[in-house]
Formats: structure tokens, C-alpha cells, sequence
């Protein structure tokens, strides 16, 4: 759809909201996970509903309640960052309060998101604190709700400060804050506020005055595209990967950078593996793994590099398991370390999907509770913010999570239609994996690509055979 350039989404009302109970929770020191956010864009991720069965004033209202009832439960996300003597930061929970839009954009429909072969620039609209950086959570709110409606439809986004949240604890708090809104009493996943583990270091992370600067261009021209994948697609890249027959009717298996620790999670739900199984560290290659090779391929096709070229796959993966001891599952904070896979763009193309998913899967294999570890003292003897970007044109930096719930946010009316991003935090390059809408092991990734290199995948049969056609 062509939407004009006079319609713009606007502002209806904006408000403080502040915890529904006084914090008594202490200040939270930013660990070595938190610190190198600083440099990065807020986190800004969001559902799309159908429009609720009663009118609007009353969501806006039961929103505002919900969300204050929330904070109570996450003081953190009420709170604001401050810098000690000693330069260390932290969170202080003193109840400043957060950001609440109410804003419209009624000349959008539904379809007009879910049918566009692009992401429709709207959606970036519907996203408040847009180009803040974490460091100004110093003196701007960490977190930031804006409802927009739309013409047969309401979008639910949230801006969260990323020194303060990984994606572990930005969905646990929206799914938090649609249990509320539907009623729920006894939240069921309540966040672990400790700070007793190897992340939490005495170095000093120094910052120039004003506080550091994004480390990509922000300005740069990309395209952005949802690409789905079926389980069957999957599960056939799977088993390319694996030299196996595809067997479409096995039980899913679980994707994710969760899917990666060792840990099995059946039905939701996390069940440590036996002492035997965690020695012998199977060199099965996950499904993600397979399809993240099927992407690292297409993508140094399409971009028509030298085959001397050193390109970079930069995966996050998830710390929570690997530290030994373990940091609890809901450990409220960041606790991701990038790890990256290196390989020629020679290499990439001469060799098959198999060899490609090998290198991920040695990589993230050997990532453990030494190499964790190892990453905490390299980054101690060079404090530093992340260098997020792709600065040599062959980076790929894959984030989120295909097993995080964003699909289960019912905030009174039914599921979300379909997961968004704002701008933040995006380049040539940047990959996010969501779950698909259907579950039972689909993927989508959400693509930012550099324009001549989306055209260039999106004409490439090998890769676009396992993309569906999407909703």
C-alpha cells in the first residue's frame, strides 16, 4: 500500500505512569553485560492486535492501571541510571516514573502492515524515544509504552533502555504486563533483581562527556523485510545440515540461542540434561543453526564479495546457563555475550549449508562457563562500549530469539497478529529471529539489508526456496 505522505501518526495524549506501590528494591549495578549497551539505541519491540471489542478510552485506561501495576513488580524499569564518584553505574528504583503515548494512526490498516513485501515505514511511528541511547536513561525515563491505533487495529510498542534489559527481560516483562491487563493476580514469572555472579565487576567503564555515540549509521539507506519460515522448511534445512532424511513429523525441535545451552526445554519448560549427555556435547546441528548458515550464504552471494573477504556471523547468545553457577532463568538484566564465527567469502560458497552450519555450531559448542569467564576479564582489562555496526560491508549480527514468548501477550481481546520493531539498533546487516505466529518451530526473521544486497537475495532461488509466503 502507498500511504501519503500527509498522513503522519499523531499524538493524542502523554503521560507519567508511576508504580502502583513505593519501591524498596536497592540500586542495581550495571555488569559487564549492561555496560557496552550503553552505546546501543533503546529496545523497541511491539505487537499488533486486532481492534479490542470495546472502545478505546477504556484500553487506554486499562493499560495505564495495568502498566502501573507492572513497574511494581519491575521497580527498575520506573527508576533512572545514576553514575557514582567512582564511576561506576547503577540503577536507582526511585519511582520517576514512565513514559505513556496514546497516539493514532488511523489511516492504517492491519493488512496495510501484514501485506506489504517491505516493513512499512508507519511502523516505525509506533515507537516513542526513538534515536535514544541507553546512556540517557541517566536523565530520561528507561522505559517508554506508546498504544497507537489504527484503523481496525490497536499496536502495543515498548522502549526499553538496552544497559538495563536483554531481550530475556524485555519479554518478560511485557508478557508480565499483558497478565496483568487481563487480570491475572499472581504474576507467574516474577525477575530475579540479584547481582551476585562473575558479570558484576569493579572495573570502571570510562565514557567521554556526554556519554558515547551509536557506532553505525543511523541515516543509511536499507530495506526491510519479514522473511517466514515453515517447519517443514526447517526441519528440511535441518536435516541437509545433519546429512539425515527430513522427518516432518518428529517432534519440533527447540531453536533459539536457548536451544544452545545445556539445558532441554519440553513444553516451555527448562529440565537440566543428564550429567552423561552434557559431557558428550552432541555435534547435532540445530535447526537455527542450519538456517542461520542458509542466511550467512544467501547473504554473501547477494553482496559479491571477494572470495578473500573475511566475513563475520555475530550470534548473542544467552549466559543465564552457561555460567556456572547458573544464573537463575529470569535474572533481570542483560546476561548475553556476542560471540562470532569467522569464514572467507570464498570458503562460504565453495563449501555446502553443512560446512557453513558446522563453523556456527563449533562455535557456540565450545562457549561455555571458561569462555564467559574469559570474555569478563578481556573485557576488564579494556572496558568498552559494543561496536555495533557493520563496518567492513561482510557482518551479519543476528539478535533476539525464535524461542522468546512474544506470542503470548493476550492483554484481554486475543493473541497478537504479528510482532514489529522500531528503528532502533538497525543496519545493513542486522538480523532478528522471532517465532512465527503459528508456533510449532516456524521462524521469522526480521532482514535489514543493504537495498542492492536485498535485491540480490531476494532473486536467489537457492535461499528464497525455503521462505514462505508469509501471512
Amino acid at each position: 500500500m502507498l500511504f501519503s505522505t500527509m498522513s503522519r501518526t499523531t499524538t493524542v495524549s502523554k503521560c507519567s505512569i508511576f508504580p502502583s506501590e513505593d519501591s524498596t528494591l536497592g540500586d542495581l549495578k550495571l555488569s559487564v553485560s549492561d555496560l557496552p549497551m550503553l552505546s546501543c539505541h533503546y529496545i523497541q519491540k511491539g505487537c499488533l492486535f486486532t481492534r479490542p471489542p470495546f472502545p478505546i478510552s477504556d484500553l487506554i485506561s486499562l493499560l495505564k492501571r495495568s502498566l502501573s501495576t507492572t513497574l511494581s513488580h519491575f521497580p527498575p524499569l520506573a527508576g533512572r541510571l545514576f553514575t557514582d564518584s567512582d564511576g561506576h553505574i547503577y540503577i536507582t528504583s526511585n519511582d520517576a516514573g514512565v513514559d505513556f503515548t496514546h497516539a493514532n494512526a488511523s489511516h492504517v490498516r492491519i493488512r496495510d502492515i501484514l501485506g506489504s513485501i517491505d516493513v512499512p515505514h508507519q511502523v516505525k511511528e509506533f515507537f516513542s524515544l526513538d534515536g535514544m541511547i541507553s546512556y540517557e536513561g541517566h536523565f530520561r525515563p528507561i522505559l517508554a509504552v506508546q498504544v497507537t491505533e489504527l484503523a481496525d487495529g490497536v499496536f502495543i510498542g515498548c522502549s526499553l533502555n538496552h544497559a538495563v534489559t536483554d531481550g530475556t527481560s524485555f519479554w518478560n516483562f511485557f508478557n508480565t504486563f499483558a497478565e496483568v491487563s487481563r487480570g491475572i493476580k499472581r504474576i507467574s514469572r516474577t525477575p530475579d533483581f540479584s547481582r551476585e555472579s562473575v558479570l558484576i565487576s569493579p572495573a570502571v567503564l570510562k565514557l567521554p562527556t556526554g556519554g558515547p555515540k551509536i557506532t553505525f549509521d543511523a541515516d543509511a539507506p536499507v530495506r526491510e523485510r519479514i522473511l517466514s519460515f515453515t517447519r517443514e522448511s526447517i526441519l528440511k534445512l535441518k536435516a541437509i545440515a545433519n546429512n539425515q532424511k527430513c522427518e516432518v513429523n518428529r517432534v519440533v525441535e527447540l531453536m533459539g540461542k536457548q536451544r544452545h545451552d545445556p539445558l532441554a526445554r519440553l513444553d516451555g519448560k527448562m529440565t537440566p540434561l543428564t550429567q552423561q549427555q552434557n559431557k558428550s556435547k552432541t555435534t547435532e546441528i540445530s535447526s537455527f543453526q542450519a538456517l542461520s548458515a542458509l542466511l550467512w550464504r544467501g547473504v554473501t552471494r547477494a553482496r559479491k564479495l571477494p572470495a578473500s573477504k573475511t566475513t563475520t556471523f555475530r550470534m548473542a547468545v544467552n549466559c543465564r546457563n552457561r555460567l556456572e553457577p547458573k544464573l537463575e532463568p529470569l535474572y533481570f538484566g542483560n546476561a548475553i555475550q556476542s560471540i562470532p564465527t569467522y569464514a572467507s567469502a570464498g570458503d562460504i560458497l565453495a563449501h555446502d549449508l553443512r560446512w557453513c552450519a558446522e563453523q556456527l555450531n563449533k562455535t557456540v559448542l565450545a562457549y561455555d562457563d571458561a569462555t564467559v569467564r574469559s570474555n569478563v576479564q578481556d573485557w576488564e582489562r579494556d572496558p568498552r562500549c559494543f561496536p555495533l555496526g557493520n563496518f567492513d560491508g561482510a557482518m551479519l549480527t543476528m539478535g533476539s530469539s525464535p524461542r522468546f514468548p512474544m506470542y503470548d501477550n493476550d492483554f484481554g481481546w486475543g493473541r497478537p497478529m504479528a510482532v514489529r520493531s522500531g528503528k532502533a539498533n538497525k543496519f545493513d546487516g542486522k538480523i532478528s529471529a522471532f517465532p512465527g505466529r503459528e508456533g510449532g518451530g516456524t521462524v521469522d526473521l526480521e532482514v535489514i539489508l543493504a537495498p542492492e544486497t536485498m535485491d540480490g537475495l531476494e532473486s536467489d532461488q537457492e535461499f528464497m526456496q525455503y521462505v514462505s509466503s508469509g501471512y
